[in-house]
């Protein structure tokens, strides 16, 4: 893989979850889990991120499974972020079928999540990908019925906010300057 990318693994007793990004992919994807609803969410959120991603998870019950997922794929997320400009905030609004969802997002290193999401364990996944990712992230459903649907537009909406929050920019965007974390060389926007 070229340009912003990062490979993460996480592994316990639990789960054995894989994940390789590029941020400046083509929206291809190789996804492997047992979890078939699992592996089309994170190949539609790789589409329409436009991210390249490869993901395997494996792991001992479906909770599990899709929570380590959602945290590795945040960690490598955040860790392909190379510190230089970008847009930092998107918001995607997307109809399928009867759902309609927005999501709005900010990439900067204060995480938060207020998630809508008919499933417990989806609404997990967006809430733990936020954390780990270490972004403020809200998705909220305007209207549908069909869960399947909610879920996939939010992922969709998802992909969507973060191709146009990605996207680099000459100048920092934002009115407090930048910070360095810890011992991390990467530099975090400021309101």
């Amino acid at each position: 893989m070229a340009g912003r990318t990062a490979k993460v693994e996480r592994s316990t007793r639990e789960t054995r979850i894989s994940a390789e990004i590029d941020l400046d992919g083509t929206g291809r994807f190789e996804v492997e889990s047992s979890i078939q609803f699992l592996k089309h969410m994170v190949e539609t959120l790789a589409r329409y991120a436009s991210f390249d991603l490869k993901v395997s998870a494996y792991g001992d019950n479906d909770h599990h499974i899709i929570e380590d997922t959602a945290i590795t794929i945040g960690k490598a997320f955040s860790k392909a972020l190379d510190g230089r400009p970008i847009e930092r905030m998107a918001t995607a609004v997307v109809p399928m079928d009867d759902a309609l969802v927005m999501t709005s997002l900010d990439l900067v290193d204060r995480p938060y999540a207020d998630i809508e999401c008919p499933s417990p364990e989806y609404h997990h996944f967006m809430r733990s990908f936020a954390m780990s990712a270490g972004i403020t992230l809200h998705i909220v459903v305007m209207r549908g019925f069909d869960d399947h649907h909610v879920i996939e537009a939010g992922f969709k909406s998802l992909g969507k906010a973060l191709k146009e929050a990605v996207k680099p920019r000459d100048t920092e965007l934002s009115t407090k300057d930048s910070v360095k974390l810890g011992g991390d060389s990467r530099c975090w926007r400021r309101g």
